[in-house]
């Protein structure tokens, strides 16, 4: 019951505010209605006095008068008439306007419902809007206590890296004292070397002693028909020890060459690398922009093989060793010849760049090499398939390389002057010395009976022996005609370190200076174009050198 009540109540409040707006119109029509009724009795009233009028006059009289007041009394309804269509106009307008009024309000009202829907739905949307933002609120609040917990585990991660640093620190102070005990065992080595060298001196002189004892009894014998089985017995013993020293020095000695042996038109163009066999045989390899690499008997300057790399592409190093010759191309790969066959035998792809240097190590068993793209790679080739296994990484091209006697430590040169010494072993950067030369390095070597002296040429036009121990020059090289412009400009120790070699790219002479003193020895001139190339080998012919135009020149 309720529920009806309130249902007519509401229709009622609807009723009234729908019929609001035409009450004045309703009101003004009744106005007017009553106003035609009072308008219509006194038309009726005049007409019945107009007759009642024509009764009573006489014919003429009563003409004239009915004629005057029908005028009058037509003026009058023409009046009436007038008046009664103003109002009905009047009542008209009123009602367009009411009817205006009526549609206007109507539009409001879909106005209004449609601003009501608006509303419900921007009701919705705000219900939406608050539950997202609970959401967000609750987001916020597990990311705030996510923020605390990785501010724990980040005070937590800064003190494991602050112990770290301390033990690396330790171990940085371990790794120097090991370093330090390193140079010193290697100081003892090099002087049980010398001592050896001694030695070996000493049974030399005691051999050719032995050698006149035995001449001069086998004199006796002729003379006495005796001979002396003891003096012959110590001429087999000791004459065992010079062989073997003979093997790993060369049986000639060092010689300081004094003038050409041999002038071979090798290449047709530029030789970019020169490298004698590492194991002292009477054989040298040359590397050529003509895109070969050729090994040649040293001896009598007959090629050997000819070694072909990719079409169109430089050869830029060259090394020998063991019947096993490797090339380093513009091609960005490294190519291994089998020297006896001369067929390529691994072809070593990797490096992002063209190959800059190249050197066998471990017995002709690994091959490191360096490139433009700032790397370095030691490739295993000792299967039929070659496997890459440390790649070396640094902040300049490397221009040059060499390998210790130990074979695992090796020192490179950089575009940037710097060396940098590493362990081939892990891969680990065990030195850095920077700014070593004005220009970029263009070769290194280690000196070959001390390991603790590295040979270096630079663009600086200077050729330094360092110290590595020190990190600073025990000797510069140079002279006013000595010039260094190849990036592969090769300087070299000779065979025992007491000599270092190298040609100038502008005159193409060759300056051997000794290593002790820093002097001049010797100046020597073949080449009439500039030189790049030098090595000094351990056999027989122990000095060559290679100019731009493809000329190799075998020293005697």
């Amino acid at each position: 019951m309720t529920t009806l009540e309130e249902i007519h109540n509401k229709i009622l409040e609807r009723n009234a505010l729908e019929t609001h707006p035409f009450v004045s119109v309703y009101s003004s029509n009744a106005t007017l209605w009553k106003q035609v009724d009072a308008l219509q009795k006194k038309c009726d009233a005049l007409e019945h006095d107009l007759v009642i009028a024509k009764e009573d006059e006489s014919p003429n009289k009563a003409a004239k008068a009915a004629l005057k007041n029908e005028a009058r009394l037509r003026d009058k309804v023409e009046k009436l008439q007038q008046e009664l269509n103003d109002k009905l106009r009047a009542e008209a307008d009123e009602s367009a306007k009411a009817l205006k009024a009526a549609q206007e309000l109507a539009e409001l009202k879909e106005k209004n419902a449609k601003q009501q829907e608006e509303i419900t739905e921007l009701m919705k949307e705000s219900e939406k809007a608050l539950v997202a933002i609970q959401h967000l609120e609750e987001k916020l609040d597990d990311a705030k206590s996510t923020a605390k917990l990785a501010e724990i585990q980040y005070d937590g991660l800064k003190a494991t890296i602050r112990s770290l640093q301390e033990e690396n620190d330790e171990l940085k102070k371990e790794n120097r004292v090991l370093v330090d005990r390193t140079v010193n065992e290697k100081e003892k080595a090099s002087d049980q070397l010398n001592i050896l060298n001694e030695m070996v001196d000493k049974l030399k002189k005691e051999v050719d002693m032995l050698r006149s004892l035995k001449v001069q009894e086998e004199k006796r014998r002729s003379w006495f028909g005796k001979a002396s089985v003891n003096a012959d017995h110590e001429v087999n013993k000791h004459d065992k020890s010079p062989q073997s020293s003979h093997q790993r020095w060369g049986s000639m000695g060092v010689i300081v060459p004094s003038g050409p042996k041999q002038t071979i038109k090798a290449h047709a163009a530029e030789i970019t690398g020169l490298r004698y066999d590492s194991t002292g045989s009477d054989l040298i390899a040359t590397a050529s922009s003509d895109n070969t690499v050729k090994v040649f008997d040293t001896s009598n300057g007959i090629c050997k093989a000819t070694l072909r790399g990719g079409s169109g592409h430089a050869m830029t190093c060259c090394d020998l060793g063991g019947g096993v010759v490797v090339g380093g191309s513009t091609d960005k790969t490294c190519r291994v010849w089998n020297l006896r066959t001369e067929r390529m035998i691994h072809q070593l792809a990797g490096h992002a760049h063209k190959i800059t240097c190249v050197r066998l190590i471990g017995g002709e068993k690994a091959i490191l090499s360096g490139s433009a793209d700032r790397s370095m790679k030691v490739w295993d080739i000792t299967r039929s398939t070659y496997r890459q296994t440390t790649t070396l990484r640094h902040s300049s091209t490397t221009y040059c390389l060499d390998v210790g006697n130990d074979t695992f430590t090796a020192v490179s040169g950089h575009m940037d002057g710097g060396l940098r010494f590493w362990d081939l072993r892990t891969g680990d950067r065990t030195g850095d010395i920077s700014g070593l030369h004005e220009h970029g390095i263009t070769s290194v070597q280690f000196h070959p009976t001390n390991a603790l002296q590295v040979l270096t040429n630079g663009k600086d036009s200077s050729v330094k022996v360092i110290d590595v121990r020190t990190c600073t020059a025990l000797q510069t090289l140079r002279h006013e005609a000595f010039q260094t412009g190849f990036q592969w400009s090769t300087a070299s120790f000779s065979s025992d370190g007491t000599y270092a070699a190298a040609g100038s790219s502008i005159s193409g002479e060759i300056f051997v200076w000794r290593v002790l003193d820093g002097k001049l020895e010797k100046t020597l001139k073949a080449h009439s174009i500039g030189v790049g190339c030098l090595a000094w080998g351990r056999g027989a012919q122990q000095v060559a050198s290679a100019d731009r135009s493809g000329n190799l020149v075998l020293w005697a």
